[in-house]
């Protein structure tokens, strides 16, 4: 039996990653205790989290209210099982983010590490804020936190590319936020009389059955309207700020990609979608497979741009456009083993991304290359590098036993069992594709002979504080495929099977 609990504990992680920032800027005069700061705030906030998992298992659903601003608006957190997924990848990718972060900023004596080092904690504090919001008006105040925090670290550069692709950046996610997310929740609030979410029936939502027969059409505006201003979800059209934000350094973008920014919008729109409308809801108005043909779409249109980069940060970009909508069109199928997929491939796509972007950013700083058409022979210098971006690339093709291969078979049977077949065929060529733009670059690195002007003897791996959290991300992925009951235990909960 589900049960919500009122408890103080949900404080406490989100407490300390509003402090680390600060803390950050204190310890500003001496690197080493700026940057073990953040480790010391990754550490206890990740055992923070830990501490509701038995009760979340268990059924619990924790819940505490700050304060209330009207009836049915109030800044509130709440966990379940859903929250602990993207809590948990956000706390646990910090410290492997911020090892990561040393070995980076430092090689390439990076300037301003104090504002770079205080922005990304503050990211963390808004994807943990999204992971708990308790209600629409909640995660809109976390959802814009992250935005306004990330743009420094998009234009860490500071010159006129940077500052461009932060621009477009800050233009799509403030604007589509402006025009339709805030709009989503004034009709929200007009037609349910609330902003709270529900968390112990995904089925039912928040919007009466009553309202949904007399208001049909202003129902589906206000979807419309939910899935347009979140978009930092990338479905296109609203994806472009996306690849424009790989001015950043690698970090950045492994932070955008993988813990904060993007899957604080697939955690959105799963939200809204299962706390918010419910599948019941979305069922009777058609709203989930309309909404699972543009995630289809997205997934196909950005893999065959994805073949057509050179840059690995620009394949990998658009990488992430088509691999965030296998969480959309999970969801949107409305059906058992699509939902478990949808949400399952939240995780799995965090470990297997940020593996890859790690790897990227350290082909970068032990070789300065980014083209990988010069990449011939790599793999034979940096063979822990290439090996774990090889392993994750498996995982984004969806070969076992790589965890992408899970959150893939449980897509195609949640597009069976809604008997989507054209939705299926999009699956199977999405994979095709993955492997179309992610094969060449290890069989480059491993098989092929570097080309005669390159002197690829004075390449060797990046330093191991770099190193070293990318092949553990990329060895999570393995065991997420192995094991992936880890995180499906959380789903189950959500979905009370």
């Amino acid at each position: 039996m589900t049960s919500v609990v009122e408890s103080y504990r949900l404080l406490l992680p989100v407490l300390i990653t509003f402090v680390a920032p600060f803390a950050v800027i204190l310890a500003r005069g001496d690197q080493n205790q700026r940057e073990g700061v953040s480790f010391i705030a990754a550490a206890t906030t990740f055992l923070a989290v830990l501490t509701m998992v038995p009760g979340v298992l268990s059924g619990t659903i924790f819940q505490f209210t700050l304060f209330k601003l009207l009836p049915g608006i109030s800044v509130t957190f709440a966990a379940d099982g859903l929250s602990m997924i993207f809590a948990l990848i956000a706390t646990f990718l910090w410290g492997f983010a911020t090892s990561y972060n040393v070995g980076y900023m430092r090689s390439l004596r990076e300037h301003a590490q104090t504002r770079y080092y205080f922005c990304f904690a503050v990211a963390i504090f808004g994807a943990l804020g999204v992971a708990f919001a308790g209600n629409v008006f909640t995660l809109y105040l976390f959802y814009e936190v992250i935005t306004v925090f990330t743009y420094p670290l998009v234009a860490h550069h500071q010159d006129k590319e940077g500052f461009l692709g932060a621009r477009k950046y800050l233009v799509y996610l403030m604007g589509t936020s402006k025009l339709f997310l805030l709009p989503a929740m004034v009709l929200t609030y007009v037609l349910c009389g609330t902003l709270e979410m529900n968390f112990t029936d995904i089925v039912a939502g928040i919007f009466p059955p009553d309202v949904v027969a007399e208001h049909p059409n202003l129902v589906r505006l206000t979807y419309v309207l939910y899935i347009a201003g979140l978009a930092k979800a990338a479905l296109m059209p609203f994806h472009n700020w996306l690849p424009s934000a790989m001015v950043a350094p690698t970090p950045v973008s492994a932070l955008l990609h993988a813990v904060a920014v993007v899957k604080a919008g697939v955690f959105s729109v799963s939200r809204i979608i299962l706390s918010v409308f419910g599948t019941e809801t979305m069922d009777v108005l058609y709203l989930g497979i309309p909404t699972a043909y543009v995630a289809a779409f997205t997934i196909l249109a950005a893999s065959f741009i994805a073949l057509t980069k050179d840059d690995i940060k620009a394949r990998l970009a658009y990488s992430t456009v088509s691999q965030l909508s296998y969480v959309v069109i999970g969801v949107a199928l409305l059906t058992p083993s699509g939902v478990e997929g949808g949400l399952l491939h939240i995780p799995n796509h965090a470990f297997s991304k940020i593996t890859l972007f790690f790897g990227a950013g350290a082909i970068y700083v032990a070789t300065h290359l980014r083209k990988i058409s010069e990449m011939n022979g790599l793999g034979r210098r940096m063979p822990w590098t290439f090996g774990a971006f090889a392993l994750a690339s498996l995982s984004m093709i969806g070969m076992p036993p790589v965890c992408g291969f899970v959150s893939k078979w449980y897509l195609l049977n949640g597009a069976l069992q809604a008997d989507q077949v054209i939705l299926m065929a999009a699956l199977l060529l999405s994979t095709l594709l993955n492997a179309g733009y992610f094969v060449p670059i290890f069989y480059r690195a491993f098989f092929m002979a570097p080309k005669p002007e390159a002197n690829i003897e004075q390449y060797s791996e990046a330093p191991k504080v770099m190193v070293i959290p990318l092949c553990v991300t990329a060895g999570i992925s393995l065991l997420l495929g192995i094991f992936p009951g880890i995180f499906k235990s959380f789903i189950q909960v959500l979905m009370h099977i």
